[in-house]
C-alpha cells in the first residue's frame, strides 16, 4: 500500500471575477449614493465610466447584459475591475465624469473629438496702454475675452477690422517697452503709436472704451457717435479729422457685414444640433454673442455606435462645456436626457444661471433648423470620405504587400536652416483621416552637421519608438503603427531599420518615399526593405494619397519650424543679462540703437545711459567681456 502523504495537496487558486460575475460581487458593497463608477479591463486600462444618482442601483443594470447594448455588453465581458467614487449630488458627479471622459478618452464612451479651444479677442486691463489681440488657451484674469470664434480665420479678420476702427496696440510687452520709434502698423494706421507717445493716455483711453462697448453690443450707439464727430469735424473743415471718423465706421460696418447671419432672437446663445447616419455622428454648433454669428463648428464624436440621440448630445453637451463658459442660453434642435440636471450642472460650471431649452417654433426655431441643416449636410460630406478613404487604405495595403489594412499610419519628416533650430515631425492618419490630436514634434537635442537629414531622422525614431516600447511593451495599445512613412530614398530608409531594428521592432513595415527626377511630382520612388525600389502609376489614387500624406508631413515640420525660429528671433541678447528689465532694456537700445551696439559698448559708455547705475553696468560689461 503506498504511503499517503502527510498532508493534502493545496486547492487550485480560485479564478479572479470578471464581467457580470464582477459586477455581482461588487453590488454587495456598493453605496446607495450619487457618483462615478469606472470599469477597467485585465491591464488597468479605463474601458468606461459613468454617473449614478445611486451607485448601487445604477452599477446593478449591467449585471443583467441581456438587456444592454451590443456596445455595453462588449464593454462587461471585458471588465476585470470596477472603481467607484461618491460626491456630493448627482449634479458633481456628472461634472466628474465629463472631465474623467475628457482627460482619459474611454474606449466605450461616447468621446468628444477635436476639442481644441477656440480662439477669443483679448483686451488687457493691467497696462496703461492695454493691448488688444488674439488668445487662445487658459484665461488670464488681467484680460477681458470676448468671443468665442469658431476659426482663427474670423477672429483674425475681425481682429484687423477692429484695429481700423479703434487703432490699439497688438504687439506684445516686450516689444511695446523696447520700442523707440514707430513701427509699420502706425504708418498703415492700424496702430496710435502709444509706445512712442504720439496719443494722449486719455484718448487712448478713449479708443479703449468704443473697443469694449462695441464688443459688448453697444455698436448703434457708437456709431452715432462716431457719425456725430465726423460731421462736426466736417463743419470745422477739419476733413483729414472727418476722414479718419469715416473710415472707421466703414471698418465698423465691414465687421458686421461679415460675421454671417446676424439675429435679434437670442443676444448670448449657442446653438446646438445632431446629425446622424448609421455609425456616424455630426454635431454642429453655432455661436452667437451680442446678437451676432461668430460662426460655427462641425464635431464628430466617436464610440457612438448603438448610441441614441439624446445619449449622444448629452455627452457632447457635458464634454463641450467641461472646459469653456457656456453662455446663458444653450438651444438644442431636440431635447436630452435629464435636461435640468445638465443645465444646473452648466450652471455651477458657470457661476450663473444656464439655461437648456428646445424651441419649437418663431425665431430661435429657426436658428436650430439652420444648425441642423449645417450639421445634415456636414456628415454627408464626412461619410463620402470616409468611404473613400476605407478603400484608399485597402489599396494601399496591397500595393504595399501589408497583410492587413493599416488603422494608423506615422508620418515622419524634419525641418530646418542649415541644422539651425531643427524640429522633427511625425503626423498620423487613420480610418477617419488625419488625427490632429496625435501629431507630434521633436526638437532636435544633437547639433547636426548642417544637412544630415539621417542623424536627425535617427533622433525622432529613437525618441519616439523608445518612449513608445517604455510605455507599452507588449504592444497592445492603439498607439502602435501599422505603417511608418518617411521623406526620404534608400539612406533614410536604412537610418530608420537601423534604429527600429536595435529596439527590437524590426517587423515594422517601413517605407520610404523620395522625390522623382526634379522633384516632379507624380514620379516618386517607393523604398521598402526586401523590395526593389518601384514607383506608381502617375494617375493611381493610392499616389495621390501618399503624396498627401507626406505633404501634410512637410507642412507640420516646416510650420513647427517656423514658429520655434520666430520665438527665438523675438528673443533678445539683452534678456539674458542678469538686472536688466524691460525698462532698462528700452533704455540701452534708445540710448545705442541695437543689441550688439550694447554688447560692445565701454563700462564708461553703459554708466551714462539713464536708469544704469554702476553696478548694472559693469553686469551687462562682464555679461559680454567675460575673458574665462
Amino acid at each position: 500500500m503506498a504511503d499517503l502523504p502527510d498532508k493534502a495537496p493545496p486547492a487550485p487558486a480560485e479564478a479572479a471575477p470578471k464581467g457580470t460575475e464582477l459586477i455581482r460581487r461588487e453590488l454587495a458593497t456598493l453605496p446607495n449614493e450619487p457618483g462615478v463608477y469606472r470599469m477597467l479591463d485585465e491591464r488597468g486600462q479605463l474601458l468606461y465610466v459613468g454617473k449614478a444618482a445611486s451607485l448601487k442601483k445604477r452599477v446593478a443594470a449591467y449585471a443583467h447584459p441581456q438587456k444592454l447594448s451590443a456596445r455595453l455588453q462588449r464593454m462587461v465581458a471585458l471588465t476585470r475591475a470596477l472603481e467607484v467614487v461618491t460626491t456630493g449630488s448627482e449634479v458633481e458627479a456628472l461634472l466628474l465624469e465629463a472631465n474623467l471622459i475628457k482627460r482619459w478618452r474611454p474606449a466605450f464612451n461616447i468621446v468628444l473629438r477635436d476639442d481644441k479651444s477656440f480662439p477669443y479677442i483679448a483686451l488687457r486691463r493691467d497696462h496703461a496702454f492695454p493691448r488688444l489681440h488674439k488668445h487662445r488657451g487658459a484665461r488670464r484674469p488681467d484680460s477681458e475675452y470676448f468671443g468665442p470664434f469658431a476659426s482663427a480665420g474670423a477672429v483674425n479678420e475681425t481682429l484687423n477690422a477692429l484695429l481700423r476702427a479703434f487703432p490699439l496696440r497688438s504687439c506684445k510687452d516686450t516689444v511695446f517697452e523696447s520700442r523707440s520709434r514707430p513701427c509699420l502698423l502706425y504708418q498703415i494706421k492700424r496702430c496710435t503709436a502709444p509706445c512712442v507717445g504720439r496719443i494722449a493716455p486719455e484718448e487712448y483711453r478713449k479708443l479703449v472704451e468704443e473697443v469694449r462697448e462695441f464688443l459688448t453690443g453697444r455698436s448703434r450707439e457708437i456709431r452715432e457717435r462716431l457719425k456725430a464727430e465726423m460731421e462736426a469735424a466736417a463743419e470745422r473743415l477739419d476733413f483729414e479729422r472727418a476722414a479718419v471718423y469715416r473710415d472707421r465706421l466703414k471698418a465698423l460696418a465691414h465687421i458686421q457685414s461679415r460675421q454671417g447671419i446676424n439675429t435679434d432672437a437670442v443676444a448670448d446663445a449657442d446653438v446646438i444640433a445632431l446629425a446622424l447616419q448609421g455609425a456616424q455622428a455630426c454635431i454642429q454648433v453655432f455661436f452667437y454673442r451680442d446678437g451676432r454669428n461668430y460662426g460655427n463648428r462641425a464635431y464628430f464624436p466617436g464610440h457612438v455606435r448603438d448610441s441614441e440621440p439624446g445619449e449622444i448630445l448629452q455627452a457632447f453637451i457635458a464634454q463641450f462645456y467641461a472646459e469653456r463658459s457656456p453662455p446663458a442660453l444653450v438651444l438644442l434642435a431636440e431635447p436630452v436626457p435629464e435636461q435640468e440636471l445638465l443645465a444646473e450642472a452648466l450652471s455651477l460650471r458657470a457661476g450663473r444661471k444656464v439655461t437648456i431649452r428646445v424651441p419649437q417654433r418663431g425665431d430661435k426655431r429657426r436658428l436650430v433648423e439652420l444648425a441642423l441643416k449645417n450639421a445634415q449636410e456636414a456628415l454627408g460630406r464626412r461619410v463620402a470620405e470616409l468611404g473613400t478613404h476605407a478603400g484608399l487604405l485597402e489599396d494601399l495595403a496591397e500595393r504595399l504587400g501589408l497583410e492587413t489594412v493599416p488603422r494608423r499610419i506615422e508620418v515622419y519628416d524634419n525641418s530646418h536652416v542649415q541644422g539651425a533650430l531643427a524640429v522633427g515631425a511625425m503626423v498620423v492618419a487613420g480610418p477617419e483621416g488625419f488625427d490632429k490630436r496625435a501629431y507630434r514634434t521633436f526638437h532636435i537635442k544633437q547639433a547636426p552637421t548642417p544637412g544630415d537629414d539621417y542623424a536627425m531622422m535617427r533622433e525622432v525614431l529613437q525618441r519616439r519608438f523608445a518612449r513608445l516600447v517604455k510605455e507599452d511593451p507588449e504592444r497592445a495599445g492603439p498607439g502602435w503603427p501599422a505603417l511608418v512613412l518617411i521623406d526620404g530614398g534608400a539612406g533614410q530608409l536604412a537610418a530608420a531599420r537601423e534604429v527600429l531594428e536595435g529596439l527590437g521592432l524590426g517587423d515594422l513595415v517601413v517605407v520610404a518615399i523620395a522625390k522623382g527626377p526634379e522633384r516632379d511630382a507624380g514620379r516618386e520612388r517607393f523604398f521598402m526593405a526586401g523590395r526593389q525600389p518601384f514607383v506608381l502609376d502617375p494617375k493611381d489614387p493610392v499616389l495621390y494619397f501618399l503624396q498627401r500624406l507626406r505633404d501634410e508631413a512637410h507642412r507640420f515640420a516646416v510650420s513647427s519650424h517656423r514658429g520655434r525660429r520666430a520665438r527665438e528671433v523675438g528673443r533678445s541678447v539683452l534678456d539674458a543679462v542678469p538686472g536688466v528689465g524691460a525698462r532698462r532694456k528700452r533704455a540701452l537700445l534708445q540710448h545705442f540703437g541695437s543689441a550688439r551696439a550694447v554688447a560692445q559698448a565701454g563700462l564708461l559708455d553703459l554708466e551714462q545711459v539713464p536708469g544704469i547705475n554702476k553696478a548694472v553696468a559693469k553686469a551687462i560689461y562682464d555679461h559680454f567681456h567675460d575673458s574665462g
